[in-house]
């Protein structure tokens, strides 16, 4: 049980785990778990009765039931089974009106299409009429294709492309009626674009960056009395809007008023937005769009998985979870009854599931997980088109902002249907494949530093030392003891760790320690070293999920320089552009180095990991904080084998079994912790690779001081260049 809440796993679920007598997680559990609940998209690669169904059910049930308990606390603004806008009083982009790929953030001010093939539409959820002047402010976000202005409500989304939309898009044409000319200028990235509306005149026209282009649209007087949603489409696109609520960038002229300051009298209700009224349109309730789809290649596996989450789920309560098994065989009305009463967890085979979904029985409109149980399976049934289509429908960020996330199983992830599929749906997914080879990235260069307390003898004179975990406190040191040495070589990785620090003048780094007492000393003893030279927090299981996410967004937004973990902790941490990592402590799990060090040396930047490894047998807690027979804080140092909790750790044993696994030898450094330039094994070394790349290591000021002095030297001589002229003519 505890191993699986180390992962971050809610202990109501590992209650239930615990029950199903899994002592430990299986090696997939162990890679997928961590990855599914950081966020990422994962594929999965495992033998049958690896704990493969486990691995995405855990993780899934706990995100979807976090997401149910916070709506029903206040926390967020939507439910799992249709979205009620965030203040019906505010100008917003509709959740409701809005086209099957277009997400709309939380705030309802932002919305982005990631469709590259597809324009999406969507309209704001009040509109405007009467005899007055409206302005709203548009502004690009992100790189795409995009047209923003007014539209009816009869209107497609697709705006400028029937009679009663009016749109002005980033190429520099206007459309109405699909009849595109050309308007004003094109705009792009972070151009704010102003839409005027005009219902005295009958006018439409634009600003782009607050310069007028002049009228593009000219209203008769059937067309004047209709009422007018500001409107957006995009491809593969990113826009914000300002309706008022917010100062304009640039503010319209005086007698135009921002959409959100309109009279009462002026303002209508999107009738799209109407939740009673979407019912009626839709044919179907509010309450049918789970949260995850899980889709099997036959009835049977399809049964095992629906069993597996009615086990996991056991002791989640308030909300409860509802699931639903979606298979043939059993009765079509019977489905579509639960899907009325709400769902938030649906698993099935593809021909009911593609039923239902075209009958209008279910949504996909909230669809957070989107999963392929055994895809190798699917794919070769022929279901590959299926999968595509239902992915499309699928908004690629759900209308509370967050992004759809993807998980793969198959019994190989090499075929090339399977690698084909992930290409075109999958989201940089991380693979977790058992049957691969580990192997060191070429980007990450591993060096190892020896810790022998019987040549160093520096910590016999240490004023101030790492706290140490305890194992030592009833055995008598002094001497040349094994004890003695052991306790030694804990003082001086603290030691070897700030060096290591100061050699290659860390900015960022990862720092991997074995136990999470570990981590706490480290953190304590960083801190006191050197304040914000040695900034610091922690990641592990003891922390808070509060404390730990926020000790992440604060390293990942560099506030802290340094992040000091766990193994069960740092599984699925992807910090771009990370440079450093040290082992502390080598890993008992020789994949487990692998995946520390994969840490670094990411996005093409060459990374450094060093690992600090015990000459010497160093005694060390077995079960780290947690003892299964005394509880908490455990103060039985005996060795294992006596009955107690302790066991002799011996790192170069772990590092032969690493450089066996990894088929290298990996380089040994001296305790200076200097990493020499040269070539090693036939491989590019992270000091060479520094050399040479130089922009990714040098901070942005260091690296163009020369390039800057080339320019003051160039200017100076063009200065005495026209001087010598000026002064000459004068002569004249």
């Amino acid at each position: 049980m505890a191993a699986f809440e180390e992962m971050g796993v809610l202990p109501e679920i590992a209650k239930a785990v615990d029950e199903m007598e899994w002592t430990l997680p299986t090696d997939v559990q162990s890679e997928a778990i961590p990855l599914i609940l950081g966020g990422g998209d994962v594929l999965m690669a495992a033998e049958t009765g690896s704990g493969k169904t486990g691995a995405f059910c855990l993780p899934v049930i706990q995100i979807v039931w976090e997401t149910l308990n916070d709506l029903e606390s206040g926390k967020a603004t939507t439910t799992s089974g249709g979205a009620a806008p965030p203040s019906s009083t505010n100008w917003l982009l509709s959740l409701f009106d809005r086209g099957r790929a277009l997400a709309v953030t939380p705030d309802g001010l932002r919305c982005q299409s990631r469709e590259q093939k597809e324009w999406h539409g969507c309209r704001a959820n009040k509109g405007v009429h009467g005899s007055k002047k409206f302005f709203y402010e548009a502004t690009v976000t992100d790189e795409g294709l995009c047209r923003v202005g007014w539209s009816t409500g009869q209107a497609s989304l697709d705006l400028g492309t029937d009679k009663n939309g009016f749109g002005f898009g980033g190429t520099g044409k206007k459309s109405n009626a699909r009849q595109f000319d050309d308007y004003g200028e094109a705009f792009g990235m972070h151009d704010v674009i102003g839409c005027y509306l005009d219902l005295v005149k009958g006018e439409i026209s634009f600003t782009k960056n607050g310069a007028k282009l002049g009228v593009a649209f000219t209203l008769n007087a059937q067309q004047k009395s209709q009422t007018y949603y500001p409107a957006v489409v995009l491809k593969n696109a990113e826009m914000s809007f300002n309706f008022g609520a917010q100062p304009f960038k640039h503010p319209p002229s005086n007698d135009f008023i921002a959409v959100a300051s309109a009279p009462k009298e002026c303002v209508r209700e999107n009738p799209t937005n109407s939740s009673s009224t979407r019912s009626k349109e839709d044919g179907k309730p509010k309450c049918n769009a789970p949260q995850a789809i899980i889709i099997e290649p036959s009835r049977e596996l399809a049964e095992q998985t629906y069993n597996q989450i009615q086990k996991f789920k056991k002791y989640l309560k308030d909300p409860i979870i509802r699931e639903l098994l979606v298979i043939g065989g059993i009765s079509v009305k019977e489905q579509i009854s639960a899907l009325n009463s709400g769902v938030d967890i649906v698993v099935g085979t593809p021909g009911r599931l593609e039923d239902l979904i075209q009958g209008g029985y279910m949504s996909l409109t909230h669809c957070r997980f989107f999963i392929l149980d055994e895809a190798d399976g699917l794919l070769k049934q022929g279901y590959s088109a299926l999968i595509d289509g239902l992915h499309k429908q699928i908004p690629k960020i759900t209308s509370d902002g967050k992004r759809l996330q993807m998980i793969v199983c198959s019994a190989t992830l090499h075929s090339f249907e399977v690698k084909n599929m992930a290409g075109r749906l999958m989201h940089f997914p991380t693979w977790v494949d058992l049957k691969g080879e580990d192997a060191v990235p070429e980007t990450v260069h591993h060096v190892v530093v020896m810790v022998d307390p019987q040549k160093d003898r520096s910590w016999q004179n240490l004023r101030k030392h790492i706290p140490t975990d305890g194992v030592h406190e009833r055995d008598k040191l002094g001497g040349n003891n094994p004890e003695t040495f052991s306790e030694a070589v804990k003082m001086l990785k603290g030691e070897y760790c700030v060096r290591a620090i100061k050699e290659h003048n860390m900015d960022r780094a990862l720092l991997f320690c074995r136990t999470k007492l570990d981590c706490d000393n480290l953190e304590r003893y960083l801190k006191q070293t050197g304040g914000n030279q040695f900034s610091c927090v922690c990641l592990h299981g003891d922390r808070k999920p509060q404390e730990r996410k926020a000790n992440l967004e604060k390293f990942k937004k560099q506030e802290v320089k340094f992040l000091i973990c766990t193994d069960v902790a740092a599984r699925g941490l992807d910090i771009t552009g990370l440079p450093f990592m040290v082992n502390i402590t080598l890993p008992d799990e020789k994949s487990n180095y692998v995946h520390r060090i994969g840490r670094v040396g990411r996005a093409e930047r060459m990374g450094l990991a060093i690992s600090l490894v015990s000459k010497v047998p160093e005694k060390v807690w077995y079960h780290g904080e947690w003892c299964p027979s005394r509880g908490r804080n455990c103060h039985n140092t005996t060795l294992t084998d006596q009955g107690g909790c302790c066991i002799w750790y011996n790192e170069p044993n772990y590092l032969a079994e690493i450089e066996d696994h990894l088929n290298v030898t990996i380089q040994q450094v001296g305790p200076d912790i200097k990493v020499p330039l040269n070539d090693f094994d036939g491989k590019v070394t992270y000091g060479e690779k520094r050399a040479n790349m130089g922009s990714n290591y040098q901070n942005h000021v260091q690296q163009m001081a020369p390039y800057v002095a080339q320019l003051s030297e160039l200017e100076s001589k063009a200065q005495l260049l026209y001087l010598k002229r000026h002064m000459a003519a004068a002569a004249n």
